[in-house]
């Protein structure tokens, strides 16, 4: 049996080893120079295609943006998707901080709010009447919780009046039940650091923790690396319980011997698993 370890340190050298892909076009969704939406056209020339929007991982921290994400990206545009990456405000006052509260959750529902008018403008091969979102990681916990903004509670300023108009969500081993993430110290603290440290935790994770949010109505698939030791199955699991004690079933795929990053590597199978579950609710 391989090293935990050396085999996360392998994959994660895999899914970055590739270069990064240039967008056909991007557009601003507000004033800051992280409100961008970067867009992928269908590499087969066809119209009408559903749109994929993207949220990129790296645990909310300022280290890691879209960039890492877009031969993903690239590969699900190769797969004839069209294809939104978006970019959101990250990290915090202090070095590694995981997050910014409230600018992160105001950044991405912003970007949601705005994707479709922009899609029609910069990507016209895509039918936003066809949107997946999907993400990975931190990410894949944004892509939940930006699906989720319907049952936020009374008086959150990113509470929509009803469902957003999405297929469904593909969440890539996502950061998806805080108090799990929180107990396994995931990614060292960023569950906690992105709801602005223990005191605000449990206030803030009423609005943010989509293992609350729940049921939402919108159809939701997990796919989930078995040998993940980033974001730890358990995790996800845990999620997809809290679905069910909600009264809604959220599809579970839980890859065998596939760690945190082949999910978003094109060089690996589970990629084009990702896709697959992608096209599943798409079409």
């Amino acid at each position: 049996m391989p090293d935990p370890a050396a085999r996360d340190a392998a994959e994660e050298a895999s899914a970055f080893s590739h270069p990064a892909v240039a967008p056909d076009a991007s557009a601003a969704y507000g004033a800051h120079p992280d409100h961008v939406v970067d867009f992928y056209a269908p590499r087969d020339g066809r119209t009408g295609v559903p749109l994929v929007v993207a949220l990129h991982g790296g645990a909310w921290r300022a280290a890691y943006d879209r960039r890492h994400l877009t031969p993903f990206v690239d590969f699900l545009a190769r797969r004839g998707f069209a294809v939104a990456s978006v970019e959101y405000r990250r990290g915090g006052d202090g070095e590694g901080v995981a997050g910014r509260w409230p600018d992160t959750f105001d950044d991405v529902a912003a970007a949601l709010d705005a994707v479709a008018g922009l899609a029609a403008e910069h990507l016209p091969q895509a039918d936003p009447r066809r949107l997946v979102l999907t993400g990975h990681s931190a990410g894949g916990h944004l892509a939940l919780w930006a699906a989720a903004r319907h049952v936020l509670p009374a008086g959150s300023p990113w509470r929509l009046p009803a469902p957003p108009a999405l297929r469904g969500v593909v969440a890539l081993a996502p950061i998806a039940h805080f108090e799990r993430a929180a107990e396994l110290d995931v990614c060292g603290g960023a569950t906690t650091q992105l709801l602005g440290g223990e005191a605000d935790f449990k206030a803030r994770a009423a609005f943010a923790d989509p293992a609350v949010l729940l049921p939402t109505g919108i159809a939701t698939t997990v796919v989930q690396g078995r040998a993940d030791i980033v974001v730890p199955p358990a995790v996800a699991e845990a999620y997809v319980d809290a679905a069910a004690r909600a009264g809604e079933t959220v599809g579970f795929t839980l890859l065998e011997d596939v760690g945190h990053f082949p999910l978003i590597d094109p060089a690996a199978d589970a990629c084009a698993v990702v896709a697959e579950e992608i096209a599943q609710l798409a079409w």
